[in-house]
């Protein structure tokens, strides 16, 4: 559901900041996000080896070190966050001095990218409510709070924009909804979790060590997520120009909001494998593995399908009609490469961090990360926007196969006995979605928006239709026909 919100705010959000700022304004944004996102890099894998020993701990109940665990991490954050503000200020320097931005936005541009800096090295300290949280499994209250962030990030948004259309603006709003999301979080932690401080004084330097032993292979896989989503805008400003960056960025927005919705599943799966790891419950775990593999690959598809047969078509109609050419091509590209990357990235990925294996996946996946902005730089001249992709696009299969025979070699699963179970089904399934798209887009040649939600609607309905009576049916994981018939009991009643 925060990632529904997210993705609805987004719908709102994007065309409204393309249009109110220019196509230059739009992509000096992305710019200015992408380089100041690529500071968090220096929270050092904290919060993710945070969440790991605090659900290891929180599943031994061993307060003690709940406890010794925030108060590390609590000044390990401090302390990255001063180190990110000096960074941010050379790669300020660096952004005012290197790239050849529009006249009218330049000043505008170094007050919004220190304010970026602000709000990037202020987020380490907000890890740590979320990651608290995540411990003890309280998802539902996390989310509520990131879904009233999202809500309050729009409304700030077109209210502030509408009244002066500036880049500044724009970035105090992303650090006006983190102060909103820390504050909140940590009152309600007090409240729910009596036995929980938040102390410095809890700082155990065996506790930071364990932390950062764990915290250094999570470091790699945030960059290879950084290389891989965030670094094509640096390579398109640098090589093609700032004003193309708009035409790539929108597109790659959905596949990472597609990938945001399946990494939803790792926020659930990886503190899970953690404790069933711990408790030594490895059929379980195997189970788990095998059903959020196919969960994730139908969530892949179900999405996917439609962004490959009309999303440059949405594309157009959502932002302008010159969008569909050269923005559908990168999300098509995007798009059929995340059908084999997705299921690996939200479930195989995080399974293996939560039992304590980040080693080989997170290499990996740094490694994928550096061939991307190689091959993306190489292919950005002769092919533009499309070598881009492909630069994106075949560094993230290669990535996946080798950490899906990891994880399988892991869970002494396997391969083939991962891929008839995953694959074969939805595979088939798909089949009957896809010639429906397709008929929607050739055969009546749907451009409206209404068109485009009568085939979305459609496509859902025939997709759940064949889940539930093909792909699921006699599943040894998933008993779909079982909640249906619950739930008619429950309408009965």
């Amino acid at each position: 559901m925060v990632t529904l919100v997210g993705i609805a705010a987004t719908y709102v959000i994007t065309p409204f900041v393309i249009h109110t700022l220019g196509a230059e304004g739009y992509g000096l944004w992305t710019l200015i996000v992408s380089m100041t996102g690529f500071i968090s890099l220096l929270a050092m894998g904290v919060p993710m080896a945070c969440v790991r020993y605090l659900a290891q701990h929180v599943a031994e109940r061993d307060s003690a070190k709940v406890n010794q665990t925030i108060g590390s991490c609590a000044g390990l954050y401090l302390l990255l966050g001063g180190i990110a503000m000096v960074v941010g200020a050379g790669l300020n320097a660096a952004l005012l001095m290197f790239y050849h931005l529009p006249p009218a936005l330049h000043d505008q541009a170094g007050l919004a990218f220190g304010v970026m800096v602000l709000t990037v090295s202020a987020s380490f300290i907000g890890f740590l409510p979320e990651g608290i949280m995540f411990a003890h499994h309280d998802f539902v209250l996390r989310n509520l709070i990131k879904v009233s962030g999202v809500v309050l990030r729009l409304l700030l948004t077109i209210g502030l924009l509408s009244m002066d259309a500036s880049l500044v603006l724009l970035a105090v709003v992303q650090l006006v909804c983190l102060a909103f999301e820390f504050v909140v979080a940590l009152f309600l932690i007090r409240w729910r979790y009596p036995d929980v401080r938040v102390s410095l004084a809890d700082w155990n330097m065996p506790m930071i060590r364990q932390i950062f032993s764990f915290s250094v292979f999570v470091l790699l896989l945030h960059a290879g997520a950084r290389l891989t989503f965030e670094a094509d805008a640096l390579v398109i400003g640098a090589v093609l120009g700032v004003a193309s960056i708009p035409f790539y960025a929108v597109a790659n927005s959905l596949i990472v909001y597609l990938m945001d919705f399946i990494i939803a599943i790792a926020a659930v799966v990886s503190p899970m494998a953690t404790k069933l790891n711990t408790e030594g419950r490895h059929d379980e775990l195997r189970e788990i593995f095998l059903k959020w593999s196919k969960v994730a690959l139908s969530l892949s598809l179900m999405a996917g399908l439609f962004l490959i047969v009309l999303g440059p078509r949405f594309l157009g109609w959502w932002i302008d009609p010159g969008f569909e050419g050269p923005s559908g091509q990168v999300l098509q590209i995007l798009t059929i490469s995340s059908f084999i990357f997705l299921p690996v990235r939200g479930v195989a990925l995080p399974v293996l961090i939560g039992m304590g294996k980040p080693k080989a996946p997170t290499v990996t996946f740094a490694g994928a990360g550096v061939v991307n902005v190689l091959l993306s730089i190489a292919l950005a001249k002769p092919l533009g926007l499309t070598g881009v992709a492909l630069g994106t696009a075949i560094p993230n299969v290669v990535f996946a196969i080798v950490v899906l025979i990891l994880a399988c070699r892991e869970l002494k699963i396997s391969t083939m006995k991962y891929l008839t179970y995953v694959v074969p089904r939805a595979a088939l399934g798909a089949m009957p979605v896809l010639a429906l798209l397709l008929w929607f887009r050739l055969g009546i040649g749907v451009e409206s928006f209404t068109g485009l939600f009568v085939a979305g609607l459609a496509m859902l309905l025939l997709f759940g239709l064949t889940w539930i009576f093909f792909v699921y049916r006699n599943d040894p994981y998933v008993n779909v026909q079982g909640h249906l018939v619950r739930f008619r009991a429950w309408g009965r009643a």
